[in-house]
């Protein structure tokens, strides 16, 4: 599919995903004033969906690689946490201070035997000062969801930061959103 194509397709999903979210949350709250869940649950899929659709390309690691995207970090890890995986970072789209779902700033990989890779999910991250500057102090989003905050330093280098995780690839015990995954192993992680 051509590029433009995606964006118009995605803008369409996201449009629908965004009513349908609308109209659940409505209805659900009409009908159960304090039935949250049902519109978390319903903006988490659709934000997934989102997702699933912007990246599915790149479950071949090639794709990536050639759409400017470089293996960066290592296999990150987590002391008990969990992992994240190997995050193929796309550095044009982090530094500009953009968030938009179809293009996310870094894709997730869990390593796999023989130097292959399994697309776990997708990372959207901007940096804290230039966000900041430009959004009044507002916190990012994305669908509802909101980021989390790393402070400097940090382990990846970066000054302070907000990202995303979405786990659209692979199941999270701790929650579509949250930044570790114990279900993600780094053990045939091989740099060469």
């Amino acid at each position: 599919m051509k590029p433009g194509r995606l964006a118009v397709r995605l803008g369409s999903m996201i449009a629908t995903l965004m009513v349908c979210v609308w109209q659940a949350g409505a209805a659900a709250q009409h009908d159960h004033p304090n039935a949250t869940t049902t519109i978390d649950k319903a903006a988490t899929n659709a934000l997934v969906q989102v997702v699933r659709e912007a990246t599915r390309r790149f479950q071949d690691p090639a794709v990536a690689l050639a759409e400017n995207y470089v293996p960066s970090f290592g296999c990150v890890s987590g002391s008990s946490e969990g992992q994240m995986g190997i995050h193929f970072v796309n550095f044009r789209n982090v530094f500009d201070n953009l968030l938009d779902p179809a293009n996310p700033e870094i894709l997730l990989y869990e390593p796999l035997p023989n130097n292959r890779y399994r697309l776990t999910g997708a990372d959207y991250l901007v940096l804290a000062a230039p966000w900041n500057d430009a959004n009044q102090g507002n916190p990012p989003q994305l669908m509802g969801q909101l980021f989390h905050f790393f402070e400097a330093p940090n382990r990846f280098g970066l000054p302070e930061f907000y990202t995303l995780h979405v786990w659209a690839w692979k199941d999270n015990p701790q929650g579509t959103f949250a930044n570790w995954n114990p279900n993600v192993s780094c053990d045939a992680y091989n740099p060469q």
